[in-house]
């Protein structure tokens, strides 16, 4: 335990370095210890916010710069392509600092990249001719198999077929064993299982027919390779002697069998991660490799790293807090290193539309005290939440990305921006004003002093050239004897270690795609029960990853917490939803109700405390949603004998559940429920809000209000 928990200390930046020992200076007591645990197994548990990629990226730095290792031969991996950037421009830094480390010699590379770069290099020595083609979605192959098994599946299913397929490759799940298998994992599969398993077997046929590998097949080709030609492994482990894994709670079967090839019988690996944020068990990954790797290299050093350098003393309470009501054993606490902040906002909206107007208004007041855009995120649970954001947003006049989109420096207008920089810069004469050049060039190809009103691919286009002009304006303010020719440099560096700009503009995402990111000002909305925890959280195990997804949005606040829930769906509409269970002893009081009433009613009754029982003022009472319930299980039952299908290809019992919570009035608002794709929409929407119309004035308590 730290000796003085409450201390406030701010971990201080990257300090100018010339050697070795001055590698550990800016390091806490924690983190040097990672950095001087040079030889044999190490395994680092970092909590949220405690600086794991400084301490890993000072570990590889000081291992190459007192010559305890080949940089050279240092392989680290990770999930992301940002996050080996992210690695790769912090090696990059210290190594300015430390001339002759070699630096740059460092791998630092996700698994698929680097297993490619193994299997098109040992594919033509072993197994012999060209490598195979990497498939960069499976969904075209799958459709094609399902059309020729004569197996009906929309775009969703194919989808959901694809995940399925991706599940079970990285698990090791052969065809014919994925219906015992899936049914054992509870899974629901989007399809009959046996068909599911058909398709599964052709896809493979298929994909290896025409010679082609997906990213499962590349883990497994290569460790096969491996596995299978000695030669291959020992060149391999000759060239590589030492290993880094990031977010190690997060490998999975198949990535874990890799690296083990890789490894052969040696113990030089280290590995770092947090159980608590372990959020892509549905995937195949699980933390069981990260908790059991003191049993499985007894002689590994175990090191916690504690202090949160992230977040306020409120918000790390708050993600404390969250975790410990999981019951024990808990793991150690984060301690809090900087300033106090704003205590977290837990607020309760009467609808949907009027939580999202009042997030918008919230974020406006944000950006009028001067946070930047960038410094603010949004993130839902769903992408179904994300189009009422999306809208709120737009209306209030608030600048807003979307992220999970395609990499920045993939983009074809940043491509051409970056093109015509680089042809500048070789051009015979150098401009007296480069910044002003830039400027001229990026608004050759579109760039306005105004955004494009409404949203689209024109918008989306603009903001990737805003953030261009901001990458240039600060890298001419921070150097400014450079021309042209050092930003063309810069641009190239940050393409290949995959480090785009920040974008100008509110960042709205899901709580899975803003893992290993952080923001200023954080909105939570939408945390009711059915949401988070998701409605599909059926068991135990899938409950504690639901509120380990909450701890990952809780700890991207750096300074302000705004957590939030609507009582119904729509205005006027049944307030049947409860607030999550994991809100549940996070305040002294469960919640401000002021806020429900000061963002409009929007036809909806002030938000009110709940009551004894589980019935809120005017609501459904639970019974009246199982009688709903009932009927729509009795309808699906018909439905899957006249269709000759099983019951849960018509709908699964997790949806009937939602759409009996939601009473859905309109085929916008049965969309939008999880289960209810396009087909299924149009195939038995009707009769289900038939059904949910016809409770209304049923006399068995499912009376509207």
């Amino acid at each position: 335990m730290l000796e003085r928990q409450n201390q406030a200390v701010r971990q201080p930046p990257d300090a100018p370095l010339s050697g070795p020992e001055t590698l550990l200076a800016s390091l806490d007591p924690e983190q040097r210890e990672v950095a001087l645990a040079a030889r044999g197994p190490v395994c680092v548990l970092a909590g949220a916010g405690t600086g794991k990629t400084r301490a890993v990226a000072h570990r590889i730095a000081y291992l190459a710069a007192t010559g305890q290792a080949d940089p050279a031969r240092i392989l680290a991996v990770t999930f992301t392509t940002r996050a080996a950037g992210e690695l790769r421009g912090r090696l990059r830094q210290l190594g300015q600092h430390v001339p002759g480390a070699g630096m740059n010699k460092v791998q630092a590379r996700t698994f698929h990249s680097a297993a490619l770069r193994q299997l098109t290099h040992f594919w033509p020595a072993t197994v012999g001719g060209a490598a195979p083609r990497v498939l960069e979605s499976k969904i075209s192959v799958v459709a094609e198999v399902a059309r020729r098994l004569r197996i009906s599946a929309g775009l969703p299913e194919l989808r959901d077929v694809a995940g399925e397929i991706e599940w079970a490759k990285v698990t090791q799940i052969r065809p014919d064993d994925y219906a015992a298998a899936s049914a054992k994992a509870g899974r629901t599969p989007p399809l009959d299982a046996g068909a599911l398993a058909r398709i599964y077997a052709g896809y493979e046929e298929l994909r290896t027919e025409r010679h082609l590998v997906d990213f499962e097949s590349v883990l497994e080709l290569t460790a096969a390779i491996l596995a299978e030609y000695p030669v291959a492994a020992r060149s391999l482990r000759d060239r590589y002697r030492c290993f880094v894994v990031d977010e190690y709670q997060d490998v999975n079967p198949l990535q874990k069998l890799l690296l083990d090839m890789w490894l052969g019988d040696r113990d030089e690996i280290c590995v770092v991660g947090d159980p608590r944020q372990t959020i892509y068990s549905f995937t195949g990954a699980t933390p069981a490799y990260l908790t059991g790797f003191p049993a499985e290299f007894p002689a590994a050093q175990v090191i916690r790293l504690v202090r949160n350098y992230r977040s306020s003393p409120q918000v790390v309470a708050l993600a404390n807090k969250l975790v410990a009501a999981a019951g024990p054993p808990g793991p150690e606490a984060l301690v809090a290193q900087r300033a106090p902040g704003p205590a977290p906002l837990l607020t309760e909206y009467p609808d949907e539309p009027a939580e999202a107007a009042a997030v918008a208004r919230q974020v406006q007041a944000l950006l009028k005290a001067r946070t930047p855009a960038g410094e603010i995120a949004v993130l839902l649970r769903t992408n179904a939440q994300t189009a009422a954001y999306e809208q709120a947003l737009a209306e209030a006049g608030v600048p807003f990305q979307l992220r999970g989109a395609e990499r920045f420096f993939d983009r074809g207008e940043v491509r051409q921006a970056v093109g015509l920089v680089r042809a500048a810069a070789k051009s015979a004469s150098a401009p007296d004003d480069p910044a002003a050049e830039v400027s001229a060039i990026l608004s050759s190809i579109g760039l306005t002093a105004q955004p494009p009103g409404g949203r689209g691919t024109a918008r989306e286009r603009w903001e990737s050239l805003e953030a261009l002009a901001q990458l240039a304006a600060t890298f001419f303010a921070s150097n400014p004897a450079a021309g042209l020719a050092g930003l063309a440099a810069e641009l190239a560096v940050r393409s290949a270690i995959g480090h785009a700009p920040a974008m100008a503009g509110v960042t709205l995402a899901s709580l899975h795609s803003a893992k290993g990111l952080e923001w200023q000002a954080v909105f939570l909305p939408g945390l009711t029960d059915g949401t988070v925890p998701i409605i599909y959280a059926q068991t135990d195990e899938a409950v504690e990853e639901e509120r380990r997804l909450l701890y990952v949005g809780i700890t991207r606040a750096r300074e302000r917490l705004y957590l939030s829930w609507s009582v119904a769906r729509a205005p006027g509409g049944r307030r049947v939803r409860k607030p999550s269970r994991f809100l549940a002893g996070l305040t002294g009081r469960h919640a401000e109700q002021t806020g429900a009433r000061t963002a409009g009613r929007r036809g909806g009754a002030p938000g009110g405390g709940v009551r004894p029982g589980g019935v809120r003022p005017g609501g459904v009472s639970p019974e009246a949603g199982d009688a709903l319930f009932s009927r729509l299980r009795e309808w699906r039952l018909a439905a899957s004998k006249e269709q000759g299908v099983p019951a849960y290809v018509v709908f699964s019992d997790a949806t009937l559940q939602a759409i009996a919570a939601a009473r859905p009035a309109s085929r916008r608002e049965l969309a939008s429920i999880p289960g209810v794709g396009a087909v299924k929409l149009d195939r038995y929407g009707a009769a289900v809000l038939e059904l949910c119309a016809a409770a209304g004035t049923s006399p068995d308590g499912l009376a509207a209000t």
